[in-house]
């Protein structure tokens, strides 16, 4: 992997969202048992197993506490660093993020990733090159910087980004998560751990009859219906390979009024983060079209509003579009 050269801006740093399409859940179905919480000890030492002389708010991270780390972040946000030793611009992007994040107090943890010692964390956040920045807020990524960057720029990213935790509740600090390690978690009602387990033995048919069953039983489950919406992309999205979606694209680019080349693209779409281009693709389709494939694919963008997150900036600004191809 090499870097690209880009560096972040204010103006990126603007536009960070909660929600992505990178499946998190990926590593568990090949991952060791989780080890103990890799967060901070509570006495705000070295992590565990860490060295002395490490930073006491940097985490190695790997392929067995990275679940641990996904799940640490429902109350600090966890800035996840990829480095390789192989790309020049690492060490100095890794000691920035590392100065930065001390400063803020274990206001959020950093996650540091050697992608050659573990490839799969790479895979996990669909990393093409590195350094690559992604934080993770209540298990959902948010995409940082890729490329070099000094301390300044990831400090005005970070402020970004603690802005986008409190706007979803994630306040919490080292000293809080240390404390909360023995409570209790909330019971995960009984289909819906079906589902989690089945999504972890790649079972996305089980996940998803799991997810119907508990909509039939409340028809209300935000959870279930976004959670059902997310594993019927994963299916689909499992289905192709890269030849396949090379192909697939190259058809809707041929026949923009095939349906189901276009909704192939946009699940492409999602799943690469062009979250935009995906939405806006289905609603021209929309807007050209007429009788039941046009009912097809407002159905199909409806399920990608839950993928992607109802309150969604991006997600209302769809929607305006598609009642103006509606009405």
């Amino acid at each position: 992997m090499s870097s690209p050269g880009y560096r972040p801006t204010p103006a990126a740093a603007s536009q960070l969202n909660l929600r992505g399409a990178v499946d998190l859940s990926s590593l568990r179905r090949q991952a060791a048992p989780p080890a103990p919480p890799a967060s901070v000890s509570a006495d705000g030492g070295a992590p565990d197993g860490g060295d002395a002389g490490k930073a006491p708010l940097r985490v190695e991270a790997t392929e067995t506490n990275f679940q641990d780390l996904v799940q640490l972040s429902a109350q600090i946000p966890v800035l996840f660093l990829l480095w390789s030793r192989y790309a020049a611009e690492s060490p100095a992007v890794l000691e920035a993020a590392e100065r930065v994040v001390e400063s803020y107090s274990g206001r959020l943890v950093l996650a540091a990733a050697d992608v050659d010692a573990f490839p799969q964390l790479a895979q996990a956040f669909q990393v093409q090159a590195v350094p690559t920045a992604v934080a993770v807020i209540k298990g959902q990524p948010v995409p940082l910087f890729q490329g070099p960057a000094d301390d300044e720029q990831i400090r005005n990213l970070v402020d970004e980004l603690l802005k986008v935790a409190a706007a979803n509740g994630v306040t919490g600090s080292i000293g809080d998560a240390a404390q909360d390690e023995d409570a209790e978690p909330e019971p995960v009602p009984p289909l819906h751990q079906a589902a989690i387990d089945a999504i972890e033995a790649g079972d996305y048919a089980g996940a998803a009859s799991a997810y119907k069953q508990a909509l039939l039983e409340q028809p209300a489950d935000s959870d279930a219906k976004a959670g059902l919406a997310q594993v019927e992309l994963m299916a689909r999205l499992d289905k192709l390979s890269a030849p396949d979606a090379e192909s697939l694209r190259e058809q809707a680019a041929q026949e923009p009024d095939n349906v189901q080349a276009q909704l192939g693209v946009a699940d492409l779409d999602i799943s690469g983060g062009h979250i935009e281009d995906a939405f806006n693709r289905i609603i021209t389709f929309i807007g050209r079209n007429f009788g039941p494939e046009r009912e097809t694919a407002r159905v199909r963008l409806l399920e990608l509003f839950e993928v992607v997150g109802t309150q969604d900036e991006r997600v209302a600004k769809a929607r305006q579009g598609l009642a103006r191809v509606l009405f």
